[in-house]
């Protein structure tokens, strides 16, 4: 007799709370296998197939393509046993949508994957299935060991919608190696009428905090109702990682005042900020309202960095990027001026100078703009430089970004003279401390050994958060990469 799972969206990781469905892969009555990809879905980060942990037939499936779905909303279900096609026992029943009593909540493993909250005929799945199952979804990455645990779920919690049940974790707001909201946070957004899945956080992994939840009441001209103090804030925090942030918090109708905006035309067309162009709005706004930032420039005779590079890839091996000459030029100038490759912490009040440089750079493409991250930059060489700005330009192309490939920089190089200008003000990567603008290298009349010639010239940018370092720091960070641009020797005499 065939059991039917219930395979719920699991839990993407890195804060995020929900997905659009792109694709559905599969149709009801195929036969599916373990780790098979069932739906292609996109978050505010990345695109990602999303494999199943069961090998069944699907019976239903839930939700639309171009619809949204949270993290724990059911996605499919699967008749495992039957391999003919058929349903099972309960046709049907699995395809209302309805939550059996004791159903399963997704939850983090031990290894950092989530649970798939599977159902079985109306109770959480047992060992008799485990040989039809992998246990864990690790999206983007397929799927591997059995879960270690399950997240502790409180009595009566399960005939609750995800969103709610969720909010019953333990009193510390910790589960595991992925955060979870604490409930007092959840109940102060509740309270004002706050969408936590619209709010970035400034925590471990994108954990939203309390002070987030302030932020925006603020931000939105709601009043503080009164209520315990925050829990002290640690002192030695991790590296944030500069997740994408949601859309900026809506306030709901009668509490307190809502934002203005200009009103729209009546044949106008509206286009909704969501997914990529949303997150990507409200992270530049959070930036431009947080950091009070500063940019100076300097124009750079870029002709001997253009000639070392064609001697490099003259004499074959991999091709050397001009944009990895100039990651390896960064790296060298934040040895010099750490100050540059930190983050401010505003609970603790301190300034938190980060050991390793993860350079993210900034990448157009059809969803928007993205910010890959190359990993550990500041131990690579040029020519490892080259070949993973090549991967990670060619996974963007093709939306294939995981989200651990756009979350943990610390700096960001921002080429925008691939669009044919030569410069620009760059807006922070929050809650990054600066970023570096690299304008289109074009022939110029330059004064060069006392003559007035033709070189090849670029402008460059660099804009910084004020509170991390005073104009002095910019200027020597900035005046460093500059002098490497014009003579490359002077990057050699730094390794």
């Amino acid at each position: 007799m065939a059991q039917v799972l219930e395979f719920r969206l699991p839990d993407l990781g890195e804060g995020l709370t929900e997905a659009e469905i792109v694709r559905w892969l599969v149709a009801v009555g195929d036969v599916v296998a373990v780790d098979q990809p069932v739906v292609e879905v996109e978050t505010a980060k990345a695109m990602v197939e999303v494999p199943c942990p069961y090998a069944g037939v699907v019976t239903a499936r839930f939700g639309e393509e171009g619809g949204e779905l949270p993290v724990g909303a059911p996605l499919l279900t699967v008749a495992v046993g039957a391999s003919d096609g058929t349903a099972g026992d309960s046709p049907g029943g699995a395809a209302s949508g309805s939550e059996p009593a004791g159903a399963a909540l997704p939850g983090p493993v031990s290894d950092g994957s989530a649970s798939s909250g599977a159902v079985v005929n109306g109770s959480a799945a047992d060992g008799s299935a485990a040989s039809e199952t992998s246990g864990n979804v690790l999206v983007g990455y397929g799927t591997g060991a059995p879960a270690a645990r399950r997240r502790r779920i409180r009595p009566d919690t399960a005939a609750l919608p995800a969103a709610e049940a969720l909010a019953q974790e333990d009193d510390d707001g910790q589960c595991g190696p992925v955060p979870v909201i604490s409930p007092l946070v959840r109940r102060l957004a509740r309270e004002h009428g706050l969408d936590l899945r619209q709010l970035a956080g400034s925590g471990p992994d994108g954990l939203i905090l309390r002070a987030d939840v302030e932020y925006a009441m603020r931000a939105a001209g709601l009043a503080a109702r009164p209520g315990p103090p925050s829990p002290p804030a640690s002192r030695t925090p991790p590296r944030p990682a500069p997740v994408a942030a949601p859309r900026s918090p809506r306030v709901p109708a009668g509490r307190g005042t809502p934002p203005r905006s200009a009103p729209a035309s009546p044949g106008g067309e509206r286009i909704p900020l969501r997914g990529v162009r949303g997150a990507v709005a409200a992270k530049l706004s959070r930036s431009r309202t947080e950091i009070p930032d500063a940019t100076c420039w300097v124009d750079a005779d870029a002709t001997e960095l253009m000639a070392a590079r064609t001697a490099m890839n003259a004499v074959g091996g991999p091709r050397i990027s001009l944009v990895a000459l100039f990651a390896r030029i960064c790296t060298a100038a934040l040895a010099r001026h750490p100050e540059l490759n930190s983050t401010v912490d505003l609970a603790a009040g301190e300034i938190v100078r980060l050991p390793e440089v993860h350079l993210g750079f900034a990448a157009q493409t059809e969803r928007g703009l993205v910010v890959p991250v190359v990993k550990d930059a500041h131990r690579r060489s040029v020519e490892s430089l080259s070949e993973e700005f090549a991967r990670l330009t060619e996974a963007a192309r093709h939306s294939a970004l995981t989200p651990g490939d756009l979350t943990g920089g610390t700096f960001t190089l921002n080429n925008y003279g691939v669009f044919g200008v030569d410069g620009s003000t760059p807006i922070i990567n929050h809650p990054e401390a600066a970023m570096l603008g690299i304008g289109r290298i074009v022939p110029k009349p330059w004064v060069h050994r006392g003559e007035l010639a033709v070189r090849q010239v670029v402008q460059l940018s660099l804009t910084f958060d004020h509170r991390v370092c005073d104009g002095g720091t910019a200027g020597g960070f900035l005046r460093h990469v500059a002098d490497c641009v014009e003579q490359p020797a002077v990057l050699l005499r730094g390794l």
